[in-house]
């Protein structure tokens, strides 16, 4: 590295160009900021390149296939429907390639200066950028510690060879006969239940006694329904204990209720969490920021560290790790150093999982809002009472409204059913905005669309539903 040389001043460094570090560096720059952002990978992240918008490709790509080979329930014969998983691959890359050219045009238009490399504090004012042909260092009035996470590797798995974590899983060339799949989150459950579809035998080894746990028991009950018509073999209570590889397969050994088993694939997909990117060469140690005894770094409600003029955002700070929040933190940071008053206030972050059927939620469950000592209700309408549910062949799903029962407040939904992950929208914007059951069920909802179950379950909530039965007294 150069030594001795002149630091070039901005107003914010942006370490992490993914969507929380180019929402950052957007912002800021939008608000005046001279802004330089920097990221040893691809502009837009793991969430662009090898996470929430490839994965997404290839799970709507499996979605085609099967309603294709099921085409006989919408009247329609189609004959030879087969796979081409190098095509599939790369609809999935035009994809991906599309979206970071996206970001790098707005970092452009928008008069971020960009590096390709990676950083490395100096000190609190200061950071070296690098790369293999120039190692500059930057004087900074601000920085926005955006550098995201990785999937968690567990000793008894090492990724490699054919024990895989999810951004290999991305990019097989190849649908395999047969997986193994250990983590019944959400990330193991989309990427198993998507190369269900195309054909690959899955187990599932969820250590919990139910996939999915952070979703609502009827969401996840329904998603093992589906699982369980595509064959996926679902082993909970089940604790992993090794793995041992050949060139042409791996086997896994685990224990269940006491019962030591195994189970052998062409691969191993280990999905069991993500761990934040405090460490390496960033130099976080050199500065003393405050961290977390799990490497995340702690932040005020504007997103400040222990050291007021350097922010952190994302996967790297406690909370869900979502991109969405980390966009939402990325603009209040990139504000707070503006001087402007924005602060978190994370009641309202959805979550969402692109299972089939896709689950989302929002707000608190109905126990959660009890024990916030709410007069908490929920009401359930099914899919099946909505006339564009059917005709999609999406009647099995439901949505649960939960309001408190003395004001008419809406506190929290769950979404279980087609189109899920866009209809939790309109029951965030209620939360946030202070609606009630009352003011859902008024508004008007075009005919025949699913946000016609959102009308519905509000009516059912007030005790007068018009396509659904109301519950016996």
């Amino acid at each position: 590295m150069v030594v001795g040389d002149a630091s070039l001043d901005i107003d914010t460094l942006v370490i992490g160009a993914g969507p929380g570090g180019y929402v950052a560096a957007i912002r800021a720059a939008q608000l005046g900021q001279k802004v330089m952002i920097v990221d040893k990978g691809k502009w837009g992240g793991v969430c662009l390149n090898v996470g929430c918008i490839p994965s997404k490709a290839l799970i709507n790509s499996a979605h085609h296939y099967e309603h294709m080979k099921h085409a006989d329930q919408f009247g329609l014969s189609v004959e030879n429907v087969s796979v081409d998983f190098t095509k599939v691959q790369d609809y999935k890359n035009s994809v991906v390639n599309k979206m970071t050219s996206g970001v790098e045009m707005l970092l452009k238009a928008n008069k971020v200066q960009m590096f390709q490399g990676e950083a490395m504090f100096i000190n609190e004012n200061e950071a070296r950028l690098f790369n293999e042909q120039e190692a500059p260092r930057y004087r900074f009035k601000n920085c926005i510690i955006a550098t995201g996470s990785r999937p968690i590797e567990l000793k008894p798995f090492p990724f490699g060879g054919r024990i895989l974590s999810s951004t290999e899983a991305l990019s097989l060339n190849e649908v395999p006969k047969s997986m193994i799949v250990i983590g019944g989150g959400y990330i193991g459950i989309e990427l198993g239940q998507m190369y269900s579809k195309f054909g690959t035998e899955i187990t599932i080894l969820e250590g919990a006694d139910t996939i999915m746990p952070g979703f609502d028991k009827d969401m996840s009950s329904l998603v093992v329904k589906h699982l369980k018509q595509n064959k996926v073999e679902i082993v909970n209570g089940a604790l992993a204990k090794s793995a041992e590889q050949t060139d042409k397969d791996v086997t896994v050994t685990y224990e269940v209720n006491g019962e030591t088993k195994s189970v052998t694939a062409d691969y191993l997909l280990v999905t069991v969490g993500r761990r934040p990117n405090t460490d390496g060469e960033l130099g976080l140690d050199l500065i003393n920021v405050k961290m977390t005894d799990r490497g995340l770094i702690e932040v005020d409600d504007q997103c400040r560290t222990s050291i007021p003029h350097i922010y952190a955002i994302g996967d790297i700070v406690p909370g869900a790790a979502l991109a969405h929040k980390a966009s939402y933190e990325a603009k209040v940071a990139a504000e707070a150093i503006s001087g402007l008053p924005s602060k978190v206030d994370y009641k309202c972050i959805p979550a969402v999982a692109f299972s089939d059927p896709e689950c989302a939620a929002v707000g608190y469950t109905e126990k959660e809002a009890k024990e916030k000592g709410y007069n908490a209700k929920s009401s359930k309408f099914p899919f099946g009472g909505n006339g564009r549910a059917v005709t999609l062949g999406g009647a099995d799903g439901f949505m649960k409204l939960v309001h408190d029962a003395d004001t008419g407040l809406v506190l929290g939904a769950q979404i279980a059913g087609v189109e899920a992950s866009n209809m939790i929208a309109e029951l965030g914007l209620a939360i946030e905005m202070g609606a009630t059951i009352e003011d859902i069920a008024l508004t008007i909802h075009a005919h025949p669309t699913l946000g016609e179950i959102t009308m519905d379950t509000a009516e059912l909530a007030m005790g007068h539903p018009i396509h659904t039965l109301a519950p016996k007294k």
